[in-house]
């Protein structure tokens, strides 16, 4: 079960609500997200491969910054969170973590967004060419190209992608161009169109891409709908479709 809607507080973010009924996994997605998780706050850094979270009888409550938001709020390299789940605490203290100390769940996302409008009032939005290049990526944009368009060398445009993002501008470049695919699928259009919609060879390149991401083939995160994202797990032992 799942439900979100986006952030009336902090631009571009998302509150989500999810119940874990079955252990499963989450995909990667360029984000990075504030969750409540059995009583602790963690920020989910930014996965390079599938997350296995289990089943658990309390509901999840998060809020999912957009790309390069939330490392530049928190004052720490996405890089350092790779891979990682990490209390708030650990990282930015525990007066700065004072206030999303001991929620109540259903108090955690208005928390988490009144704590993004806090530090955004410190440290103001990410700086404009972070935002410039999350978007260009995001259309499948050749990284060259890109590094033209921010007025970046290419090794620049590395340092602020690994910086902001946690990893490469080839990688979130792949990342976001499959969530891209994912959220036209859900909305009905054949694999194929999709595929040249956004930039892929053809429908071979797509299911190939998806696999080497998130090691299942593009039919099956179809099938998932809009449980293929971070917040939702994507059950364990789906039935797979090419």
């Amino acid at each position: 079960m799942h439900r979100e809607h986006p952030s009336p507080v902090v631009p571009g973010a998302t509150v989500w609500h999810t119940v874990r009924t079955t252990d499963g996994e989450v995909l990667p997605d360029g984000c990075m997200d504030l969750v409540w998780r059995d009583g602790d706050v963690v920020i989910a850094g930014p996965d390079t491969r599938p997350f296995t979270v289990t089943a658990s009888p309390v509901p999840g409550v998060g809020l999912r910054f957009p790309p390069g938001l939330l490392p530049h709020l928190l004052g720490v390299p996405a890089s350092e969170l790779r891979n990682l789940r990490v209390p708030l605490a650990d990282v930015v203290g525990h007066r700065g973590a004072a206030a999303l100390t001991g929620l109540d769940p259903a108090d955690a996302a208005d928390a988490f967004e009144t704590f993004g409008r806090s530090r955004l009032a410190e440290f103001g939005a990410a700086d404009r060419t972070v935002t410039a290049a999350a978007h260009l990526l995001g259309t499948g944009a050749p990284v060259a190209d890109v590094a033209i368009a921010a007025g970046l060398s290419a090794r620049s445009l590395h340092r602020l992608s690994t910086r902001s993002f946690g990893y490469g501008p080839k990688t979130l470049s792949g990342i976001l161009r499959l969530q891209r695919a994912q959220d036209l699928a859900v909305c009905g259009v054949p694999s194929a169109v999709v595929a040249a919609l956004c930039g892929y060879v053809d429908q071979a390149h797509l299911i190939r891409e998806s696999r080497r991401i998130t090691g299942r083939p593009f039919g099956e995160l179809r099938q998932a709908g809009s449980g293929a994202n971070r917040s939702t797990p994507l059950p364990s032992g789906s039935a797979t479709v090419a």
